[in-house]
């Protein structure tokens, strides 16, 4: 049975305050306590492995953020990771589990880029070419109207979230993409038809 921390740090609290007394009464010699390795040790010899793994797992471009975000769990919690069976076990299973959902996160990002990319153009018509100009000129519409365009079209954000998210009602929104999608018509022109 593990015994909780609480536990474990009374039994070394005890170890370390009682006296020990052999059988005659005497003080006995005092058993040797482990020495716990500092963090700084510990992520020093651990962290070039724990990038290796991120890596393996969440690619080039998100591995150091795994790989430090594991070691900043294992430093907010490291008295209790510290005396565990196996510290850096338990790192790598936090680097693991971050990987995945850094990976996971990734993915969702590119399948909403792709929604937010098919909508543009089925809501403005293909405009590969055109698609910075696009842009150009969203970023000089008044500043609540962008930003309703960008969350609405680039984030494929539904209207009741655009709406939380610049904190003023679903209509509102509608009002803002409304003027902006007439805006934006009269300074693009009309679509080519092919």
């Amino acid at each position: 049975m593990t015994k909780s921390p609480r536990a474990q740090k009374r039994e070394v609290l005890k170890l370390v305050e009682d006296p020990v007394h052999a059988g005659d009464g005497t003080e006995a010699a005092r058993p040797a306590l482990a020495t716990v390795e500092s963090f700084e040790d510990f992520y020093r010899r651990e962290f070039p492995g724990l990038l290796v793994l991120a890596r393996a797992l969440a690619g080039d471009l998100a591995a150091e953020d795994v790989a430090q975000e594991s070691m900043v769990v294992t430093y907010r919690d490291w008295p209790r990771i510290s005396v565990m069976r196996s510290p850096v076990g338990y790192v790598r299973g936090i680097c693991t589990h971050k990987a995945l959902s850094a990976t996971r996160r990734h993915l969702a990002e590119r399948r909403a880029v792709r929604r937010a990319a098919s909508r543009v153009e089925a809501d403005f018509g293909q405009m590969p070419d055109h698609s910075d100009r696009f842009w150009a000129e969203v970023r000089q519409l008044p500043s609540r109207q962008a930003q309703a365009v960008a969350l609405y079209y680039a984030l494929d954000l539904p209207i009741a979230e655009v709406a939380a998210t610049l904190g003023c009602a679903e209509g509102t929104v509608k009002a803002h993409l409304f003027h902006a999608r007439t805006l934006l018509a009269s300074r693009l022109g009309p679509r080519e038809e092919k």
